[in-house]
């Protein structure tokens, strides 16, 4: 039985149930209203470049620990393929180099600044938008798409996200790119499509490791149901799929762990120098499972302050404190209109394109939300930002969804009034978790969202277009309002460091300078616009600069610290190897004492410093961290001459050598 559901590649714009009054299915009419949205989709990107843009230069350094790596990487191209954080290549980021290289052939090109480090994660951003608002319009024509694109580009955490130099932007761009790939697949049936879709997956594996998983099982779900060709065929190009996957996301991995150890950088965040640990545990299942396999002291799960970034887990944790004000505002929406579409297409032939894109994109919403809730290890609330594209799909679609409900089930009208107001309902309390902020804003959003319910109902009882299409527009404004402002907050007040959040101070992330549960950060941590930055732009003395560059001699390292949080801005300063003794927390077991002697005694390095600036970061302080940190540091005490620059104290350890 052919579904009378599914819409032509191509969707006919006068069967859209929200079109503006009065366009005529006509060439003259169709004309004009492909010029209409057209417009309004080229003001859709121009006004996202101009948000993602805006005050660029408060972003600063963003994350200094991937900064300095972009620095490293603008000087050496070894640095640069390993993911080093200096360029003498003595130990890596906790994170494979995709999303470096992009940064740091920018840098090489137009010269190392804020602008050209974060001009490819704004970028990413912007063809996100555009791109799921040319997937959604394939899909549910185009005001479901314009929705949409609006959505994403106005996420809080999409905002935030795509103007900091972390990986998380690239990640997401690759996996809506995967999901273009993946329609193809659904409309044509070929392989070439699929195989792109795991190209993009692959390479979405080399920013993010196992995080860019999360999109497979609505890939391999909405292929195996709708996918053209028969079953066995199906299984055939699902399994060319994986085979590209293999290749596409492992060939990286596959050469580092081939390399001799001797001649490469040690994988930060790992206890035994090894990419697959990285891959299976820092950064993999002890994530979602909790663990302590590497990575700073003290921030993997099992009751560690990591288990505690994004709060207790559980179905609602994207509801709460840390999570809710990032990406929970289109939610009811998103939900509401999954189960309408779902149930208007519950009839339709197993190849309808409309229930695919449900399903696709309902996965992928159910997948995050579930890893992400119930994730016990080291969970960010930043990386909700993969979780945005496919929420903003399905709100901008399910409104049309619930409208078609009502139209084609005339007691089901009150749908979505319905959720226009409970989604308001929602917005109002996040804003209120914010004292102080906008208040006028939530009275205005009850207003809008009676006057929209009233408007829609109204219209749709009188079958009045006019009235119905102002309801529209105020339930979409009125529900678009509390996160654009968000966002402009965002932007106005940016927060760099590695827990990236969004808003105003107290909606979410980490107000007033404390871990949630209670407790300063170790360390001590800058404070912006009474949001916490942990990592974020770093000054460094000037004169421990020029003291460090004259008096180096033939070392190979200008100096070696404990921690990413002292060496990243100097050598991001500098540009000069710097030594990151113990990884991004200190705690890293690189180099043990041995190692650090010999290379004193070979002279490779001279000073040590060892107070100034965030010290053995979530290892306890100046080399409080394992791997032999603590016992460098009483060992460099015994034999080297202190010297204090500034506010600086290092320890000259040439008597040694």
């Amino acid at each position: 039985m052919t579904s009378t559901l599914a819409p032509p590649s191509d969707p006919p714009l006068e069967a859209d149930p929200l079109a503006e009054p009065g366009a005529a299915a006509v060439p003259d009419g169709r004309s004009r209203r492909l010029t209409t949205h057209g417009s309004i989709t080229a003001l859709i990107g121009a006004v996202t470049a101009a948000l993602y843009f805006w005050n660029l230069n408060a972003v600063g350094y963003a994350n200094t620990y991937y900064t300095a790596a972009v620095k490293s990487a603008s000087v050496s191209w070894k640095a640069l393929f390993f993911g080093s954080i200096d360029p003498g290549n003595f130990i890596t980021v906790d994170k494979p180099p995709a999303a470096l290289w992009i940064q740091g052939l920018s840098a090489r090109i137009f010269g190392f600044s804020t602008f050209s480090m974060i001009l490819p994660e704004i970028l990413c951003g912007i063809g996100s938008v555009l791109l799921l608002h040319h997937l959604v319009r394939k899909w549910r024509g185009d005001v479901a798409a314009h929705l949409a694109a609006i959505a994403l580009a106005i996420t809080p955490i999409a905002v935030a996200m795509f103007r900091n130099n972390n990986p998380d932007a690239f990640l997401t761009l690759l996996g809506v790119a995967a999901a273009w790939a993946m329609w193809r697949a659904l409309e044509t049936g070929r392989t070439r499509f699929l195989v792109a879709a795991a190209a993009f997956t692959g390479l979405a594996f080399q920013a993010k490791m196992l995080q860019a998983f999360l999109v497979l099982p609505a890939f391999i779900l909405v292929y195996l149901i709708a996918g053209p060709p028969k079953l066995g065929k199906r299984f055939l190009q699902l399994l060319a799929a994986l085979g590209t996957l293999v290749v596409a996301g492992g060939w990286w991995y596959a050469i580092v762990a081939l390399w001799p150890a001797s001649s490469r950088p040690f994988i930060g965040s790992t206890t035994d120098n090894s990419i697959v640990s990285l891959l299976l545990g820092y950064n993999g299942l002890d994530r979602v499972f909790g663990g302590s396999s590497g990575g700073p002291a003290g921030a993997g799960g099992g009751g560690g302050i990591g288990a505690n970034f994004g709060g207790t887990t559980g179905w609602s944790r994207l509801f709460n404190t840390q999570s809710g004000g990032l990406i929970s505002w289109f939610f009811p929406m998103a939900l509401a209109g999954l189960l309408a579409g779902l149930w208007l297409t519950r009839k339709a032939a197993r190849t309808d394109k409309v229930r695919a894109g449900w399903i696709l994109w309902g996965m992928w919403a159910l997948t995050c939300w579930g890893i992400f809730s119930y994730s016990s290890g080291i969970f960010h609330p930043y990386y909700e930002v993969q979780l945005a594209p496919a929420v903003a799909a399905l709100a901008g679609a399910g409104g049309v969804a619930l409208w078609q409900l009502g139209k084609q089930h005339r007691s089901m009208l009150w749908a979505l009034p319905a959720t226009v107001v409970l989604t308001a309902t929602l917005a109002v309390g996040l804003l209120r978790r914010a004292s102080g902020y906008a208040t006028w804003l939530s009275p205005t959003i009850i207003v809008g969202a009676a006057l929209a319910a009233a408007a829609l109902v109204a219209g749709a009882y009188l079958g009045h277009q006019v009235i119905l299409t102002a309801g529209a527009a105020i339930a979409a404004v009125t529900l678009f309002a509390a996160p654009a402002a968000y966002s402009l907050t965002t932007v106005q007040h940016p927060v760099s460091g590695s827990l990236v959040t969004a808003g105003p101070s107290g909606s979410g992330g980490f107000g007033g300078g404390a871990f949630p549960g209670g407790g300063a950060f170790p360390g001590g941590a800058t404070t912006t616009s009474g949001r916490t930055s942990v990592g974020g732009e770093s000054s460094v003395d000037s004169a421990l600069i020029t003291y460090l560059l004259e008096n180096k001699g033939d070392a190979t390292y200008i100096a070696a610290g404990m921690g990413s949080q002292t060496t990243a801005p100097i050598i991001i300063a500098t540009g000069e190897p710097v030594m990151t003794i113990g990884g991004f927390g200190g705690s890293d077991p690189a180099p043990t004492l041995a190692e650090f002697q010999q290379m004193v005694a070979d002279g490779e390095v001279r000073f040590l410093i060892t107070s100034g600036g965030f010290g053995g970061g979530f290892g306890g302080g100046p080399g409080g961290g394992r791997g032999g940190s603590s016992e460098i540091s009483t060992w460099a005490a015994s034999v080297g001459t202190t010297v204090t620059v500034g506010n600086t104290t290092l320890i000259d350890l040439s008597a040694a050598a």
